[in-house]
């Protein structure tokens, strides 16, 4: 891993990918520099505020299919700046004893989760880094805050992309998956490297050795974290195929996944 520090902080210079997805999703919480970034990017795509919008179903689409499953306790890995319909809102409208842990690295977004989210019973926001997973396990366990007897939905939603190879992704969601009791769901959505090659070189200028660096993945490389689980069709694809087929493709493309732990 290189010596480049790649935590976020409060340092409105550096690029956020929290605040650009905020920003892309109409949100408010986000400076000059994410500003600036997100136009680059919509110069090149201008149907990436629309596909943020389809990440975005995607994720509630994942929390209903593992609610009306009977999955009660829900991980929200990079959660990410509060929107509403937020996980614990989605969930508990099929269960509203359903349980949420909002976890992120970037203080001002467990700022929000802190402040707006975890005022209900339930529902807790950590601040940790999914490059840190026993850190995050212990602190799961020893604030009996997931019981892993029972089914979990662990959501990585726009996260893996952010974890370089040195930085060992797989191993990450590995060491989750193994924890998981059968039953349990995984939902990711990853960006693709079947994006236009315009907007791959875009983003790594203006994100190398920041918090929100990227790394594009395969659909195979993408496939490889549902190891241990059964893919629910259709499949690791494109995020808008998994809501409807007539959505139109877009130029930065994000795969979504969702996978179901065998018992």
């Amino acid at each position: 891993m290189s010596d480049v520090d790649r935590a976020p902080g409060l340092n409105p210079n550096v690029p956020s990918s929290a605040r650009i997805y905020d920003y892309m999703l109409g949100g408010k919480d986000n400076y000059d520099i994410d500003r600036e970034i997100a136009h680059r990017m919509l110069a090149i795509a201008p149907d990436t505020k629309t596909l943020a919008w389809f990440i975005r179903q995607f994720l509630v689409k994942a929390v209903r299919l593992a609610a009306d499953a009977g999955v009660r306790q829900f991980i929200d890995l990079g959660a990410g700046i509060p929107t509403s319909p937020n996980v614990h809102e989605t969930a508990r409208e099929i269960e509203p004893s359903a349980s949420v842990v909002y976890i992120d690295n970037d203080p001002i977004v467990h700022a929000h989760c802190d402040a707006l989210l975890a005022h209900s019973p339930g529902v807790t926001a950590l601040k940790a880094d999914i490059r840190q997973p026993d850190d995050i396990i212990d602190r799961l366990k020893t604030g009996s805050l997931i019981d892993f007897n029972e089914p979990v939905a662990l959501l990585i939603i726009g996260v893996l992309h952010y974890v370089m190879d040195d930085e060992d992704p797989y191993g990450i969601v590995a060491k989750f998956r193994d924890l998981l009791a059968p039953g349990s769901y995984l939902a990711i959505t990853h960006g693709s490297n079947d994006t236009h090659p315009d907007f791959i070189n875009q983003s790594h200028d203006d994100t190398n050795n920041s918090p929100s660096q990227v790394k594009y993945r395969s659909r195979e490389e993408t496939a490889a974290f549902f190891d241990g689980f059964d893919l629910i069709e259709p499949g690791v694809a494109p995020a808008q195929e998994w809501l409807d087929d007539d959505l139109p493709a877009t130029r930065l493309v994000i795969y979504g996944g969702l996978g179901r732990k065998a018992g």
